[in-house]
């Protein structure tokens, strides 16, 4: 037979356990998601394609319409109007018409 001292330390440690599995839980539902890591720059003399793939985030073989979202998400987070750089928005835009093809590569205006 148990006795009740022991029948009450086994209920008091299911009841720790269940707690701090209910903490646990919670604590993992209200962490923020992942943050998606963007190209931190060291931009090259002239951009290539694998580099403006790398600065908006998308392969290089990417289809148009895809290309044009990820530009967008990207001038969102880092448009001058909005307190971004003016450098960083030339170069995301030079991104965006190298991958499109409207440009050869001539290098950046800064």
């Amino acid at each position: 037979m148990t006795s009740p001292l022991a029948a009450g330390l086994a209920v008091a440690a299911a009841a720790y356990v269940g707690r701090y599995g209910i903490v646990a839980w919670q604590a993992f539902k209200a962490r923020p998601p992942r943050m998606r890591r963007f190209y931190e720059g060291g931009f090259q003399a002239t951009m290539t394609r694998r580099e403006a793939a790398l600065i908006l985030g998308v392969r290089e073989r990417t289809p148009t319409d895809k290309i044009k979202e990820a530009h967008r998400r990207v001038m969102v987070a880092n448009h001058p109007d909005a307190g971004g750089s003016h450098y960083l928005a030339s170069k995301i835009n030079e991104a965006k018409d190298m991958l499109l093809g409207k440009t050869k590569g001539g290098g950046s205006a800064f």
